[in-house]
């Protein structure tokens, strides 16, 4: 059970990526769940497993409470649970839209995981939770960027979130402050 557990939080590399968020995670039951949901998600990537098994794991043991030192906030578990098997059943689909936006040299497979793993709940929600504002969503992803990565990669997650964002929500307000290309500049080597 402790590899399960220690799986959902990204291992230290040589790359940008933060062991764990360094920086307080977005606020909010909502934030809490979004940052969970990627965390899940990533550890679905790396150990395999039935979504459903990971959503009761962390349900049972980490929503809302303290592990190994970091204390998991309480999370709003029905937009966690519909973030997660939404993201995993869909996740070729899902995937295909973020490669579509990001630079030709820069594939979906040469991010690191959690990075991909933001960029699919991101679109996920984008995609298919409307009743959720799209700058919202962008804006929760970006902060959840924010608490694993000190360089580039927030600002490259604003903007592939922003461009689907305007392709999916077309008849929504656009932001104001987004970036207006998805290229963004040089995705993070992985």
């Amino acid at each position: 059970m402790a590899a399960a557990v220690n799986a959902a939080i990204p291992p230290r590399k040589k790359s940008p990526a933060k062991a764990a968020p360094a920086k307080a995670a977005p606020a909010g039951r909502r934030g809490a769940a979004r940052l969970a949901a990627v965390q899940a998600l990533y550890q679905l990537d790396i150990n395999g497993g039935k979504p459903d098994a990971v959503i009761q794991e962390f349900v049972d043991h980490r929503l809302g409470r303290e592990l190994d030192g970091d204390v998991y906030g309480g999370a709003d578990e029905t937009l966690f649970r519909a973030i997660v098997a939404g993201a995993a059943t869909k996740r070729e689909e899902l995937d295909n839209m973020i490669a579509a936006v990001l630079p030709e040299a820069w594939p979906l497979d040469r991010l690191e995981t959690i990075l991909r793993e933001i960029l699919r709940c991101g679109v996920y929600e984008l995609a298919e939770l409307p009743e959720i504002p799209g700058p919202v969503v962008i804006s929760e992803y970006v902060g959840v960027a924010d608490a694993f990565y000190q360089g580039k990669e927030p600002g490259m997650v604003n903007a592939v979130l922003d461009r689907l964002a305007r392709e999916l929500r077309a008849t929504e307000a656009p932001r104001q402050d987004a970036k207006r290309n998805a290229g963004g500049g040089e995705p993070p080597a992985a």
